[in-house]
Order: structure tokens, then C-alpha cells, then sequence
């Protein structure tokens, strides 16, 4: 065994690293529980709920809220350090939990979908600083492979538990259920925090501005809202919404990103495009197994479990592998989920067999953990350590607008082309749309970093 084997192999539990290693991977691990189990039990709760009409927003509000959140953690994460956020975020989550686990109207369960975004979010971009400041650029794939394993348990079982726990004890159990492991991650991540290095900010980096963010936020819901429900002022308030969209995320985003300008800009740019075509399949193809193929609510999520453990392999491959090109994965990322989506719109029209989707699922999760770990790579190769937060929330902000207008646009097609409990047609339009998402990420990716950076910075 070489001795760069050796290193890469003692990456995740060398005295230095293991109590950082394992409160990332408890976090990860219970945010994939969260994830997996809420896009399997939702048709339940809506119907439950009687919130048929506002199927997509228990997704929409998730991530508007993460919109927010993504860049105040960024901002704080910048000038004082991940501390406080790794701190805090854990217990909004945990009150979002306790919150959509009581709900007894529709309201109750966005608030608490809402609250879970905020704390999602702010971890999101908090972990990556940790990571940043804890690992050098040939350990970061390790980890990022580390943290896409640790989505294989709750990969297998979540899907089944979460359609099991709703059928047999009920849906709200899904959100209940993670309140004890969830006091046990608070509790490791404190010795975490505490081991952290003093933060020393830099005055002249470019920080994010919080009323941006919440003009972002209150935009994507704006604009979603008047697309779901179309009428005259819908138009007007709807056009008001894409135009502060428009020129907030020019104060939030790296210069160019809208233009997708080749380096940093590209980065975030296919993190943006890769996130919005995996998510708008893994919202609505729990809806698509039950409603289209008759799958109960125990089965429906479980092409879902088969595109985590697709994702989780593919990302440890290119874990064992630093040393390969990140665009080049990057493009055979776009590549896979392309292939994925457009099978994905064979099974949604119903003329197809319902295994289809589990080798739907199968292309895109080896597009996303193919991607998303290049990506994270990439993006802090690129960047100026004064501005990672900045630009580690970026990268999370716009994963999460563009997933919240995805998932937005399927609830559209819903609505227009049929209803929840008649998807077919406006499900196989959303797959094919996303699809050509994914081969427009592609080209960007081909183009904008032709010449990836090849000086990590440390």
C-alpha cells in the first residue's frame, strides 16, 4: 500500500479528525431521515391535512426558509466562524420538528416545514466551513464521500420506516421520531465546536446582505404562489417577485453566476441546475409510484432508497479517487441524471412497468454523487478563504431557489395538466424539462471549466 493510500484511507478517524468526522456524519445522517422520510409520508399528511391543492409547499416552504438561512449563516460564518451556527441551527431544526409533528391544520405544517429549512440550511453551510477548516483539499473528497455514505441507512430503511410508521402509527411519528437523536447530535456537536480554531474575519471580504436574502425568499414564494393560482394580479405581483429575484441574487451570488462566466460563477451555477433536476424527481416520484402505479404508501418511496444508494456508491468511488478531473466528473454527473430523468419520464406517463423508476432512480443518483462531491471541491478550491462562507452560501442558496422553482413548476403542471391524484401528465412534463436541465448543465459545465483549478488552496 502506497503512502498516499495509507493517508487517504486514515483521513476520517486519525486522533485529529474522528470527533469532527463523527458529528458530521450524526447531522447527515439525521437530515437524510428528515429528507427521505417527509418526501415518502407526504402524500399522507397532505391528504390527511386536506391540503391536496398545496402539495408542493411542504417542499417550497422547507427551502424558502433555507434560502434565508443560507446566507445569514454564511454572513455570520464569515465574520465570527461556524461556531454559533453549529450551535444554534440544531435546535430551530428540532422546534420545526416538534412543530410539523403536532400540526393539526396545513398552516401548522409549513411553519414547521419552514422552521426545519432554517436550521437545514444554516447546517448546510456551517458543515462545509467545518470541513473547510478541519480538512485539506485531497481529504475533502474522503469526507464528502464519508457524508454521502452516511446517507445508506436511512437510504435503506427510511423510506420503508417513514411508509410503515404512517400506516401503522401515523404520519406525524415521522417528525417525532427524530426528536431523541436529534438531542444526542447537539450534544456531540458541542466538544466539536469547542475544538475549533479562533476565527479571525477579514474586513475587505465580500459579505452577503441579510435583506437581500429575505427579498429572495419572499420572491421565490411570491413567485410560486402567483404561478399555482393564475389570475390578473397573480401577473402582477408574480412579474414585482421575478424582478426582485432578479436583482437580489445579483447581491448574493458570485459575479456572473446568471451568466454562467467560466470559474467560481460556473461552480455555483451547476450546483444550481444539478440540485433543482434531482429534486423535482425525488418530490414527485413518491406521488407518481402511489398515484400512477398503485404503490402504497410503505413501497412508494423505495426507488427513492435505490437513488441514495446509488448516490452514496458513486461518491465513494470518487473518494478512492482525488486525483480524477472534477469537471470532467462533474460532466459525466449531468450526464447520468439526464439519463435517469428522461427514464423517469417513460414511467411517469404510466405506459411503463414501475421498475422503471428504480433504474431511474438508480442514473440519478449516481449523477448526484458524482456531482455534488466534485462540486464542493471545486468550489473551495476556488475560493478566497475570507469569502467561503459567502460563497459556500451561495452555492446553497442557489441549489435551494432553483429546487423551490422546480418543485414550484411541477405543482403547476399539476394543477394545469391534471391534480395529485391524476399526475401522470403533468409529472412526465416536469421529468422531460428536467432533463433538459440536466443537459443544459452539461454544456455550461463544458464550457466554463475547460480549465479547472489545479492550485488548491489549503
Amino acid at each position: 500500500m502506497t503512502h498516499t493510500e495509507q493517508r487517504r484511507r486514515g483521513v476520517l478517524w486519525t486522533p485529529e479528525h474522528r470527533l469532527t468526522t463523527a458529528g458530521l456524519l450524526l447531522v447527515v445522517t439525521l437530515l437524510a431521515f428528515e429528507s427521505m422520510g417527509v418526501a415518502t409520508a407526504t402524500p399522507t399528511m397532505i391528504s390527511d391535512l386536506h391540503g391536496e391543492a398545496l402539495y408542493s409547499w411542504p417542499f417550497i416552504s422547507f427551502l424558502v426558509a433555507s434560502v434565508a438561512s443560507t446566507v445569514l449563516a454564511g454572513r455570520l460564518c464569515d465574520r465570527r466562524g461556524p461556531k454559533l451556527v453549529l450551535l444554534v441551527a440544531p435546535w430551530i431544526f428540532l422546534a420545526g420538528l416538534v412543530v410539523a409533528g403536532t400540526a393539526s391544520v396545513i398552516g401548522a405544517l409549513l411553519l414547521g416545514r419552514a422552521l426545519q429549512g432554517f436550521g437545514s440550511g444554516a447546517l448546510m453551510v456551517a458543515t462545509s466551513l467545518l470541513i473547510a477548516l478541519t480538512y485539506d483539499d485531497r481529504e475533502r473528497p474522503v469526507i464528502y464521500a464519508a457524508n454521502s455514505a452516511a446517507w445508506v441507512l436511512p437510504a435503506i430503511v427510511g423510506p420503508s420506516i417513514a411508509g410503515l410508521v404512517t400506516e401503522t402509527v401515523g404520519w406525524r411519528w415521522v417528525f417525532l421520531g427524530l426528536i431523541p437523536p436529534m438531542l444526542l447530535g447537539i450534544g456531540l456537536l458541542v466538544p466539536v465546536v469547542r475544538k475549533l480554531p479562533a476565527h479571525v474575519p477579514d474586513p475587505s471580504a465580500r459579505r452577503a446582505g441579510v435583506p437581500s436574502a429575505v427579498a429572495v425568499a419572499l420572491a421565490v414564494a411570491a413567485l410560486t404562489w402567483a404561478a399555482q393560482h393564475p389570475t390578473p394580479v397573480a401577473v402582477g405581483y408574480g412579474a414585482v417577485a421575478l424582478v426582485v429575484l432578479a436583482v437580489s441574487l445579483r447581491k448574493l451570488l458570485p459575479h456572473g453566476t446568471l451568466r454562467a462566466k467560466p470559474g467560481l460563477p460556473t461552480v455555483v451555477a451547476t450546483r444550481a441546475l444539478l440540485g433543482a433536476a434531482f429534486a423535482g424527481m425525488e418530490a414527485y416520484l413518491p406521488l407518481t409510484m402511489s398515484r400512477v402505479h398503485g404503490y402504497n404508501a410503505a413501497l412508494a418511496g423505495l426507488p427513492l432508497t435505490v437513488g441514495a444508494l446509488s448516490w452514496s456508491a458513486a461518491s465513494a468511488v470518487q473518494g478512492r479517487h482525488p486525483e480524477w478531473g472534477k469537471a470532467a466528473l462533474l460532466r459525466a454527473g449531468f450526464g447520468f441524471l439526464g439519463v435517469g430523468l428522461a427514464l423517469f419520464a417513460f414511467v411517469a406517463w404510466g405506459g411503463a412497468p414501475a421498475w422503471v423508476a428504480f433504474v431511474a432512480s438508480l442514473f440519478c443518483g449516481a449523477g448526484m454523487g458524482i456531482g455534488y462531491p466534485s462540486i464542493s471541491v471545486l468550489l473551495l478550491r476556488l475560493s478566497p478563504v475570507a469569502e467561503r462562507g459567502f460563497n459556500t452560501s451561495a452555492m446553497q442558496l442557489g441549489d435551494w431557489i432553483s429546487t423551490a422553482l422546480a418543485i414550484g413548476v411541477g405543482g403547476v403542471l399539476l394543477g394545469v395538466l391534471g391534480s395529485a391524484e391524476d399526475p401522470s401528465a403533468g409529472v412526465t412534463v416536469l421529468a422531460v424539462t428536467l432533463a433538459g436541465v440536466a443537459a443544459l448543465g452539461a454544456v455550461i459545465t463544458a464550457r466554463g471549466l475547460k480549465k479547472e483549478a489545479s492550485e488548491p488552496n489549503p
